[in-house]
């Protein structure tokens, strides 16, 4: 039985599932941290691969264990993966660590991570801490590169209903276990389901709050075989939904504009609750042709007369706002617009883009 003093101060969460092409370059990068006098053990979990990835995993266990880590190697080898969420819970819960670094198999830490944000999170005890991350390769998902790294502290705990997702990325997550435990651990209904952003609502739920180190402390891999082109957009869109209806369309019971008389302002208008559908007194717009129609007809209501909802000119809309607009898309000018409003975002108005 491990003494007081062998307690870990931060456990690397590492799931693995059929990882064995870049888990030697993962590896080498948590080898290389700057731990300071940080007790650091690695907690990893195989979810039933079907590669050489746990024949990896035991090659470098001498080489990590030479750096002062623990390692910890878990796993099953039942005939299909149980999933991300499942991975996640397990290598926690072999682990002891009083912090948790969520670390995916495919990706690279930079040497400074753990200790960055192992000192942002004994400032900020309620937070869940992220980072800003390097894309490789580097012109992937440009514009979601720029949007998670240049969020203001503000926006990080503002911007969470947008298809984007959580507003720090899941592989640069860092928090206490105590946080873990509090939210109950990540959801285990397997492939397709967005366990991170069900984590994060959840932690939002609870009064947590959203940090990040405003450094580059990971590179964030982009590839076919990712686990995010697993998720079920449809599975995201309800969660974004439900939560947009509960924490905003509930409290505006005046009415409310949606931001976008086009195909995503229209599917908003069409995926809400009756209730919250009669609220919406406009959509607005600056594209002449939609302001001309005058009029959007929810031609399948089963109501009659059929919802008839005024397309206006946004300088002539009434707040709050749901905001559908892709960003960057309008060199600024979209930009530009909103702020001519002189709103405050979270009360005048909230991003569904």
């Amino acid at each position: 039985m491990e003494s007081v003093n062998d307690q870990y101060d931060i456990a690397i969460i590492l799931p693995v599932y059929n990882a064995s092409s870049w888990l030697p370059d993962c590896l080498r990068s948590i080898a290389c941290q700057v731990k300071k006098k940080l007790k650091v053990e690695l907690s990893v979990f195989d979810d039933g691969s079907t590669d050489d990835s746990l024949d990896v995993i035991k090659k470098w266990k001498p080489v990590l264990e030479a750096e002062g880590f623990k390692v910890l190697i878990g796993g099953h080898n039942e005939p299909a993966p149980k999933g991300v969420g499942f991975a996640k819970n397990q290598s926690i819960k072999q682990s002891s660590g009083e912090y948790l670094c969520f670390q995916d198999s495919d990706d690279e830490m930079k040497p400074d991570r753990l200790s960055l944000q192992y000192n942002a999170n004994v400032e900020h005890p309620d937070s869940i801490i992220g980072s800003k991350f390097d894309r490789d390769p580097p012109e992937s998902t440009i514009r979601y590169t720029l949007w998670a790294n240049n969020l203001t502290p503000e926006q990080l705990n503002h911007q969470v209903l947008t298809s984007h997702g959580p507003t720090i990325i899941m592989p640069t997550w860092f928090c206490s276990r105590e946080i873990f435990n509090r939210i109950g651990g990540f959801s285990e209904k397997g492939k397709g389901t967005p366990e991170d952003l069900i984590f994060f609502y959840r932690h939002l739920d609870l009064k947590g709050r959203i940090y990040r180190v405003d450094e580059v402390l990971l590179v964030y891999r982009y590839h076919p075989l990712q686990t995010t082109f697993s998720i079920d957009e449809k599975v995201i869109w309800d969660l974004r939904l439900a939560r947009l209806e509960q924490h905003y369309l509930e409290k505006w019971s005046d009415g409310f504009t949606i931001w976008n008389a086009g195909k995503q302002g229209r599917r908003l208008y069409r995926s809400l609750q009756e209730q919250y559908r009669s609220r919406v007194v406009s959509f607005c717009d600056v594209d002449v042709k939609k302001i001309r129609q005058g009029n959007y007809i929810y031609e399948n209501s089963e109501l009659r007369p059929k919802p008839k909802v005024p397309i206006v000119h946004f300088t002539t809309a009434k707040p709050p706002f749901v905001i559908c607009v892709k960003m960057d898309l309008t060199k600024g000018e979209f930009e530009k617009n909103l702020h001519s409003l002189n709103l405050l975002e979270n009360v005048d108005y909230v991003m569904f883009s």
